[in-house]
């Protein structure tokens, strides 16, 4: 490694987190290309089955990237999907090293780019800057690796941890620039996941506002099917894409709801009657979903973290102390606090008062090479 490697790859890694929203299911990439020591050339994966970086920063570099060095998060891919292979692009550009955060897990990549590097006679290495870069592209890695998507739950909470009062009262226990916030979160996310008391309670719309990059849509966790078609969520399912999880075979209420435009996905239940959480998340791995934002309730989040399901939180800390009242988490818990380890802080912002904290399992799923699964980098 030389002593600007890591410093060139950092800002890869700023430019790749540009394509946040626009281009899942692919992964974020960023490039740059170093000759002399000057920065020719950047670019980054801007949308889904446009350019990827490699090709957007050699075009800024004219005849000049010949014998320059490119930095990329990932390994450019050898295959033709959306687009064509971009060895094939880093080879005629006449680059001699590149310099890749990660290899590339997709199947079809997996190596392979490297190969051809290495015959066209480049220099190829890898590892700068990988914990980095397997942190940023955790999302795209999982589904890879596991076929589900990355699960992110969000709640606000007061300072002795509560998301309402005995009465239920929540609004507002975060800031007006917390909730902000938590909608530039929404508008990155492919669906927005809530349980039917949160949805009876508090009659949502969830949707990102003003819009972001993806359009979510609204899925809705209710057993025995008690959304009413009065409810915004279901007045507006056919302007937005809206999904009730049910348990019930019954036609009688459903009908009602694919009616007003809502989709209806019907699993198999647990033992307390409820669908199985794990198998809607390998349904919407199946759908090549990479991220999906839980916004609650407390019986929903118990039930994702007794199992281990939930990747990310956020979590917005009002400076308010309320007392008796609804904690944020129910579920059968843990019995002992050695069991509740296992969670890092990513960070923590103040956010107009308000605490921002966001943790991610320690645990995690986030591998160095992976088997595969539904998910091209195309």
């Amino acid at each position: 490694m030389l002593p600007l490697d890591e410093s060139w790859m950092q800002r890869a890694l700023a430019l790749a987190e540009k394509g946040r929203g626009h281009v899942e299911p692919n992964p974020l990439v960023g490039a740059v290309i170093v000759r002399d020591g000057k920065n020719i050339g950047e670019g980054w994966h801007e949308k889904f089955g446009h350019a990827h970086a490699e090709v957007n920063a050699i075009s800024q570099t004219g005849d000049s990237a010949r014998g320059a060095t490119l930095y990329v998060t990932l390994e450019p891919c050898c295959h033709h999907g959306k687009t064509p292979p971009c060895t094939d692009a880093v080879i005629r550009a006449g680059i001699t090293r590149v310099v890749a955060a990660l290899e590339d897990p997709f199947p079809q990549v997996a190596g392979q780019g490297a190969v051809l590097l290495r015959n066209a006679g480049i220099a190829v290495e890898f590892g700068v800057c990988a914990n980095d870069a397997r942190r940023q592209n955790a999302p795209y890695l999982k589904l890879l690796a596991t076929g589900r998507p990355y699960v992110h739950a969000k709640w606000a909470m007061s300072l002795d941890g509560k998301i309402a009062t005995k009465t239920g009262d929540s609004k507002w226990i975060s800031n007006e620039a917390s909730r902000r916030r938590v909608h530039a979160i929404r508008g990155c996310m492919d669906g927005i996941l809530v349980g039917i008391g949160t949805a009876l309670a508090d009659d949502p719309l969830l949707t990102a506002r003003p819009p972001g990059p993806r359009v979510a849509c609204r899925i809705i966790v209710d057993s025995k099917t008690r959304l009413p078609v009065t409810s915004q969520l279901v007045r507006t399912a056919k302007e937005l894409p809206t999904l009730i999880v049910t348990a019930t075979k019954d036609e009688k209420p459903l009908s009602p709801l694919r009616a007003a435009g809502c989709e209806i996905l019907t699993l198999p239940s647990r033992d307390d009657g409820k669908p199985d959480l794990f198998a809607l998340f390998e349904e919407l791995g199946r759908r090549r979903w990479t991220n999906v934002l839980v916004e609650g309730g407390s019986a929903i989040f118990g039930s994702l973290f007794d199992r281990d399901l939930v990747d990310e939180a956020h979590v917005f800390i009002g400076p308010r102390v309320i007392g008796a009242g609804r904690d944020a988490i129910l579920g059968h818990g843990r019995e002992a606090i050695l069991q509740s380890a296992g969670w890092l802080t990513e960070a923590i912002e103040n956010i107009d008062g308000d605490a921002y904290v966001r943790a991610r399992r320690a645990t995690g799923f986030i591998p160095v090479v992976c088997d595969g699964g539904p998910t091209p980098r195309g």
